[in-house]
């Protein structure tokens, strides 16, 4: 695997481009708006209105990495299933994933969706850590995608996409409590932690865990996965969304946040996750517990959102052409070894 095509050139896009290219990728970035000129390699624009024309553009590829909005997603993998190569994405959601799932029976190439942050990277570091015990009784993850000065009672700025956000706080949420999987409802189970001394609460939220419900069903009795935000924020969420009825509007209710709360350079992500369990007849706890802030990458200070989920996709598709990982099938985030994950190119940005 070479020739990579990446779709959509916004934050995270325009990075994991760079970092493929770095990582020794030959890459061509696809975007309706982008200036050419501003990147290393080359930047064609694309007609994501015909699968017919995607099929077209994507035979001279070795994979595809779309970071587009998720609901344009089933058709960029139908698509390079269709001409039978890899393709990878950052969706969490979970009906997009579902589909995705189906194609990869037949897929010539790994199909690798929700390769991001969460899910994603989480789910890596969460297997991680259950692989540790004798016998895991629970997985917590949690994160936190935040500014570092917050203003207001929400607590937040919108350096992620609107549409996911809005999607995560909104559909029901994949659990496994007390050995079944159960759907709950989002923006619920609150809990409150600190990292570092700075008091966050925690809520659940869709998507974040993957397919690590179906793998540790009969494995490990307790998996969730909640996002992390300033105290104050849930509540304020739920307001907005259920009292004011903007969860009927949703487009809409992405636009106002956004403009209420735009992005921030001086982010921080939060990543929190514990497992218990026994480890030779004792009770032990595990953690991985990190606070990663903006890094200068590939010539510029880089937000720690885009960072962290750019970093993470790459490491996995370097890790698919080294030979690390399957090269055809569904490729599931829990299955990703993170030693191996850490020691690539670009993987090693989470240990700076």
């Amino acid at each position: 695997m070479n020739k990579v095509a990446v779709l959509g050139l916004g934050k995270v896009g325009s990075l994991a481009a760079l970092l493929l290219n770095q990582a020794g990728f030959t890459v061509t970035g696809f975007d309706q708006k982008t200036d050419p000129d501003k990147f290393p390699f080359d930047v064609k624009s694309l007609d994501l209105s015909s699968e017919d024309g995607l099929d077209a553009a994507f035979v001279e590829f070795d994979a595809v990495l779309s970071c587009l909005p998720y609901n344009l997603n089933i058709p960029i993998a139908r698509a390079a299933h269709a001409v039978g190569i890899h393709y990878f994405d950052l969706t969490e959601d979970v009906s997009t994933t579902k589909a995705i799932i189906e194609l990869a029976k037949t897929s010539k190439g790994i199909m690798a969706p929700q390769c991001g942050l969460a899910p994603g990277f989480v789910g890596i570091v969460g297997a991680d850590l259950i692989s540790q015990f004798d016998e895991c009784r629970s997985c917590r993850m949690r994160v936190g995608a935040l500014p570092q000065n917050p203003t207001g009672l929400m607590g937040y700025s919108f350096n992620w996409s609107p549409e996911g956000v809005v999607n995560e706080y909104l559909n029901d949420c994949e659990v496994l409590e007390n050995g079944e999987i159960k759907w709950v409802s989002p923006m619920e189970w609150k809990e409150r932690l600190y990292i570092d001394g700075v008091e966050l609460e925690a809520f659940t939220t869709s998507g974040g865990l993957g397919t690590m419900c179906e793998t540790y069903l009969g494995k490990v009795p307790n998996i969730d996965y909640k996002t992390m935000r300033y105290p104050g924020h849930m509540d304020q969420m739920n307001f907005f969304f259920h009292e004011l009825l903007m969860r009927d509007r949703r487009k809409e209710a992405g636009e106002i946040l956004v403009n209420a709360k735009p992005p921030v350079d001086d982010d921080i992500v939060y990543v929190h996750v514990s497992a218990e369990g026994v480890v030779d007849t004792q009770s032990r706890r595990k953690e991985f517990v990190k606070g990663y802030k903006p890094i200068m990458l590939a010539n510029k200070m880089r937000t720690a959102i885009a960072w962290t989920t750019s970093s993470s996709v790459v490491a996995v598709i370097e890790m698919v052409r080294d030979g690390s990982l399957s090269s055809s099938g569904f490729l599931k985030q829990e299955d990703i070894p993170l030693t191996a994950f850490l020691k690539t190119k670009t993987g090693r940005n989470y240990t700076i």
